[in-house]
């Protein structure tokens, strides 16, 4: 009998993992790892003497038989005996005003250039480079931006405070930086002005997901512009809205490069209104007695925050429809309808 060959397989399901480990690798190094020792080191004593540069922890609360939430309640109520009357929930309140003022701009703005550049009737040329100008902001770094923010609204001699003494609008040199409304209305502008294009073009990308059939169908029963864009754009681009709304809340909350560097040089954190969550927790954990401990707490206290806002906008955004129609049918069968 001839020897039978036998026929090599090549099994293609191991290299799979080998494409996917650098992600998971990186993934429990600089991420699950971070994430899991700051959850523990809230519940630790870890602290510097600034005089002696002594370290102190971390040490678990429960090993020395204290309460483990002794870090909160500095978190949570101040030195006059008022809950939330403390620098933690002063510097959120901060960044979700500074998020809200530069994110309802931006998400208008966004979807009316969003409608305009995917709308067939509206035949205008050159509509890459439109796009490319609008997105340009979002890929400039955030530190060229605040440095050139800055000078132009330096006192007394930056080139707003020139132009509008020059055009008679201000008497004197008025001092931006170091007025609340206006300090933060700047680094709102700035946030909305460098996003707004990118927010743009995951909305582009969301309408033009949508059947051309289904707009078609509507202007033939002679639907006008503003019926379709509510009966159909809105309601079809809800998922990708979530997408967007719950994004910018994670970043917004996460607010920290254009306030840090706009108030680097001595001003521009007037009584305390521009300084975010994430820069307290910055200084808490890396300047002065270093208290990691209390830094990691209002970190855990931002991780609530910011998934108490992500289920709200869940909620509201959810599709009441479409969870009907499944009860319905849950209903059905369970009846023995279906």
């Amino acid at each position: 009998m001839a020897n039978k060959k036998k026929r090599k397989t090549v099994e293609y399901d191991r290299w799979g993992w080998f494409f996917v480990a650098p992600f998971f690798i990186i993934f429990l190094i600089f991420q699950l790892w971070p994430l899991l020792y700051t959850f523990g080191l809230a519940f630790c004593e870890s602290w510097t003497d600034a005089m002696f540069n002594l370290e102190i922890g971390p040490t678990f609360y429960g090993a020395k038989g204290e309460n483990i939430f002794s870090n909160f309640p500095a978190i949570f109520v101040g030195d006059s005996g008022k809950l939330f009357d403390t620098y933690t929930f002063k510097a959120i309140g901060n960044t979700i005003i500074m998020w809200v003022a530069n994110f309802i701009p931006q998400i208008l703005l966004a979807l009316l250039l969003a409608v305009w550049f995917t709308d067939t009737r509206v035949k205008m040329k050159a509509q890459g480079a439109y796009k490319m100008l609008v997105f340009m902001p979002n890929i400039m770094m955030a530190a060229t931006i605040s440095v050139l923010f800055y000078k132009l609204f330096d006192y007394p001699n930056g080139p707003i405070n020139q132009i509008l003494t020059s055009w008679g609008i201000l008497d004197d040199p008025y001092r931006f930086l170091n007025t609340k409304t206006a300090t933060r209305g700047i680094i709102a502008f700035i946030n909305f002005w460098m996003w707004y294009g990118n927010t743009m073009i995951v909305l582009c990308a969301g309408i033009l997901g949508i059947s051309p059939s289904l707009f078609e169908a509507a202007r033939v029963d002679g639907a006008s512009s503003g019926q379709i864009f509510r009966s159909v754009t809105l309601p079809l681009l809800r998922p990708i809205m979530v997408f967007t709304l719950v994004n910018s809340a994670i970043g917004g909350l996460q607010m920290f490069d254009i306030p840090k560097l706009l108030t680097t040089s001595g001003y521009g954190d007037p009584d305390y209104t521009t300084r975010t969550i994430t820069m307290y927790i910055r200084d808490l954990a890396f300047t002065g007695s270093k208290q990691l401990g209390k830094a990691a707490a209002a970190s855990l206290v931002l991780f609530a925050i910011t998934l108490i806002i992500s289920l709200t906008l869940f909620y509201f955004m959810r599709d009441k429809d479409a969870i009907k129609e499944r009860k319905m049918l849950k209903a059905a069968r369970k009846g023995g309808w279906a």
